[in-house]
């Protein structure tokens, strides 16, 4: 992704946020890959999971192609301005993560099995960088919609993080936070990857192994 570089290492301070919008950012209506409809409704049964890896165009396609995800969506959360663009986004000057919504069949794939892709995915040691994107959008987090997503994450990040340990590498900087309001992003920024098989992205694992394994 390169189209605007945010180089601020804090969060903005919500009275100087930016302003935003009170509609929605206008987005597609189906998933380019799959067809399935990209705000539901979604199957019954089904669940719900955000994360941030960076770069939210690689991001997405790791979570796609995984066998017995319905459906995903690039999106913002965490921030303060209602509604936010892209461009907005990248000043730095929202407070959002470039994120990832996952639908998913919990009896084809667990949350677990997505939180091991997740600390694979991506490097968690970076703070506000993924390689060479840089600013607090690109920061590494796990944004649970229930008690039980938020032990999962907790329980996962302590073990990848002894992992590193292990491999001589610095400490996890992944926030592990309840989910906000999710702004889906524009429409041209869904399935990105799939849509512009050329586009760039800079998402890389750690090299670090996670054996991480909680379904219980």
């Amino acid at each position: 992704m390169v189209f605007f570089v945010n180089v601020t290492a804090e969060m903005p301070d919500p009275a100087y946020a930016l302003p935003g919008r009170s509609e929605p950012v206008p987005t597609a209506a189906t998933h380019f890959v799959n067809g399935a409809p990209l705000k539901g409704p979604s199957p019954v049964g089904s669940e719900v999971a955000i994360f941030g890896l960076g770069c939210f165009w690689g991001t997405e396609k790791v979570f796609w192609q995984l066998d017995g995800v319905i459906v995903t969506a690039a999106g913002y959360i965490g921030g303060y301005t209602p509604n936010p663009t892209f461009e907005e986004v990248c000043t730095g000057q929202t407070g959002h993560s470039e994120v990832v919504k996952v639908v998913f069949d919990p009896k084809k794939i667990g949350y677990a099995e997505l939180l091991k892709v997740f600390w694979q995915g991506h490097n968690p040691e970076q703070e506000i960088a993924k390689g060479k994107e840089v600013g607090t959008q690109y920061r590494s987090g796990i944004y649970t919609l229930s008690d039980e997503q938020a032990r999962q994450a907790r329980a996962s990040k302590a073990a990848f993080q002894s992992a590193l340990i292990l491999a001589h590498h610095p400490m996890v900087t992944t926030e592990i936070l309840p989910a906000g309001e999710f702004y889906y992003a524009e429409e041209y920024q869904q399935q990105y990857i799939a849509k512009n098989p050329g586009g760039h992205c800079a998402l890389c694992g750690s090299s670090v192994s996670c054996q991480v394994a909680l379904r219980g």
